[in-house]
């Protein structure tokens, strides 16, 4: 690509004189501004060399692109595509930049489908200024925007192919009763909490890397749940919220099927002789994406409609399965979350080639920050011949 496509791009998104930041060799950044003070961030890598594809990368609910896709022990995910011929375009959503005097009445308006219009606008402007094929690879939630946007744009505007990470469809009603019915109460909760006023959640995930980092072996607060009782420890505590994620208090914490990151943690007689470990993706890797977030906050209304995707609650929130042609690679970590695949059969009734699998022992996370990702998960997203 030509090294102006940066300020081209900034252009065609309306930036006027575009603010392009160089965040390391071959990334550069752009700061889009998009009414009321918000703004998107849009990485780009691999304009210095020959590409041609497009990829657009979709963070998780509450993650931001640096943190999701530019976070590894060795060479990040957004890195390997690059280096795999592939100009990398990560759109960071607006609740990223979130402070905590601008939360307001706009954030209800930040469901998929808020984000699948500011994304709309910028696979637009990266097409007008490339003429690329793109293809669009989301985890977790920004796995469920790939696949609402895919089904909304149809004919030239459509993906040429959909890499979905680790991301719940619909439950099937009839095999899993449980979760379906747990997804709907969702539903209904978050709409409840929205309706009061309460526009955004706030996962928790940075305080608790904090406190792990500012005290490790201070009380958290929380006790074990064990006989011998006593608090886990901060260090502790933060192990235990990523291996056994599903086991902690929180609305949504049931969906993992066991956590965010793959791992082991064993209880000792006391809180000091708690023994736990990471087993694929290394602490160092964790703070490091922590690190990066913004706000790390969740819009209300977003969770709300992956809720009701989950539920199948078509009253809620709808994507057409059977609008989406592009050839969609659907990866699944088994300990994230799990094997179901109703989502993925719905887009092979309608047409499309569906490549469906489940990485063994991987927690949610580790399918873009394992040591071994690109061995276990990242090659399979590589176009076949």
């Amino acid at each position: 690509m030509g090294t102006d496509v940066v300020e081209a791009l900034g252009t065609a998104l309306g930036c006027g004189d575009p603010t392009v930041l160089r965040v390391g060799p071959g990334h550069r950044r752009l700061v889009v501004p998009v009414g009321a003070g918000d703004a998107l961030t849009v990485d780009v890598l691999g304009d210095d060399g020959p590409a041609h594809r497009v990829v657009h990368l979709l963070p998780g609910g509450g993650l931001n692109v640096a943190a999701n896709y530019c976070t590894a022990q060795g060479r990040s995910l957004a890195r390997f595509l690059a280096d795999h011929g592939y100009l990398v375009v990560g759109t960071t959503p607006r609740e990223d930049a979130l402070t905590a005097d601008r939360i307001g009445p706009r954030c209800a308006d930040w469901g998929l489908d808020g984000h699948r219009a500011d994304l709309d606008r910028v696979v637009t402007a990266v097409g007008s200024v490339t003429g690329l094929p793109y293809e669009l690879l989301g985890h977790s939630a920004g796995a469920a925007l790939a696949l609402a946007t895919a089904a909304a744009r149809g004919g030239d505007d459509a993906p040429r192919r959909v890499l979905v990470l680790d991301t719940t469809g619909p439950y099937d009603p009839r095999t899993e009763p449980e979760p379906a019915a747990r997804a709907e109460a969702l539903t209904d909760l978050l709409q409840q909490q929205l309706a009061a006023g309460g526009h955004t959640v706030d996962p928790g995930l940075k305080g608790l890397f904090a406190r792990a980092a500012a005290d490790p072996d201070g009380p958290s607060g929380l006790p074990r749940p064990t006989d011998g009782a006593g608090q886990f420890s901060n260090l502790g505590l933060l192990h235990y919220a990523l291996v056994r994620t599903r086991e902690l208090p929180g609305p949504a914490n049931w969906i993992h099927h066991l956590g965010h990151s793959g791992g082991h943690y064993t209880f000792g007689a006391t809180p000091a002789e708690d023994r736990f470990a990471l087993t694929h993706t290394p602490l160092p890797v964790w703070q490091q994406a922590i690190a990066r977030l913004g706000s790390g906050l969740q819009p209300t209304a977003l969770l709300r409609d992956l809720a009701a995707l989950w539920a199948g609650r078509t009253d809620a929130y709808r994507i057409d399965w059977a609008a989406i042609r592009a050839d969609v690679v659907w990866v699944n970590a088994e300990s994230g979350r799990g094997d179901h695949d109703l989502g993925a059969r719905l887009v092979r009734a309608g047409g499309a080639r569906v490549d469906y699998r489940v990485v063994p022992g991987y927690g949610h996370g580790d399918v873009v920050w394992s040591a071994t990702a690109e061995r276990d998960v990242w090659e399979s997203l590589l176009p076949r011949g």
